[in-house]
Formats: structure tokens, C-alpha cells, sequence
């Protein structure tokens, strides 16, 4: 059998290299989709670019300790929840929309099924759509 120690160092090894290869992978598709940046010029505040930066890897560094030592949080206040709830939604929200802009998926679509004037109607009826789907996934199906 295989000792104790070098099954730890091999789980040790796998763990960090795939750590790393996910990382990679997420830095890559955040620097591709200019996220730091396009949000930085939306909001008109692009000289503190660099909190955004600090924002997003103290958002990871906090997410893979609560994540690795079982961290739970019980917070009396109800709106707490519901505004975490909020700011997880307008986070993959606008990773969506970079990665639609980049893409250019909608206007390609609406052109191939020749929908360009109802192009806003498509964007509205997806929105919803994820609402919709959200909605039911939180308060209706427990499988």
C-alpha cells in the first residue's frame, strides 16, 4: 500500500494544480471579457480601477476560506440575505452581458432569424425569462 504521507502529498499536488488551472482559467475569461475595466468606464470611475481589482480577489480569498472551513453565517437582520442574494445576481448578470457584448451573440442571432427590430423584445423576454426561471428554482422546485 501506498503511505500515508505521499497519498497526502499527491492529494496536496492535484488539489493546488487544479486550484491553479481554475484560476487561470477564470483570470483568463475576466482579462478577455475586459470586466475591471468596462465596468470601470460604465460607472465613470476609472481612476479607482484598482478597487475594483482589490474587490475582486478579496471577494476570492474570502469565498475559498468560508468555502474550505465550512464558515457559516447567521445574521438576525433579514435584508441581509435577500441584499447578498441581490449583489451575487448583478455580479453574473454582468458577466453575462460582458460576455454577450464581446460575443455579439444577440445582434448575430437577431439577424439570422431576421428579428432586428424586435432586438430590444428578445433582450426583454430573456431577462424575464432568467427571472422567471430563478424564481421558480428558489421558491417552487425542491427536488
Amino acid at each position: 500500500m501506498v503511505p500515508q504521507i505521499v497519498q497526502t502529498v499527491c492529494l496536496a499536488f492535484l488539489g493546488l494544480a487544479g486550484g491553479t488551472a481554475v484560476g487561470a482559467g477564470v483570470v483568463a475569461l475576466f482579462v478577455v471579457l475586459d470586466i475591471v475595466p468596462r465596468l470601470a468606464q460604465l460607472t465613470r470611475t476609472y481612476p479607482r480601477v484598482h478597487w475594483y481589482e482589490g474587490a475582486m480577489i478579496a471577494g476570492s480569498l474570502f469565498g475559498t476560506f468560508a468555502d474550505f472551513w465550512n464558515w457559516k453565517f447567521y445574521i438576525a437582520w433579514k435584508p441581509v440575505p435577500a441584499l447578498v442574494g441581490l449583489f451575487n445576481g448583478i455580479f453574473v448578470g454582468m458577466l453575462a452581458a460582458a460576455l454577450t457584448e464581446v460575443l455579439n451573440v444577440l445582434p448575430i442571432l437577431a439577424k439570422r432569424v431576421r428579428l432586428q427590430r424586435y432586438l430590444f423584445l428578445l433582450l426583454l423576454a430573456m431577462v424575464f425569462g432568467k427571472v422567471a426561471g430563478s424564481f421558480y428554482d428558489w421558491f417552487i422546485y425542491h427536488p
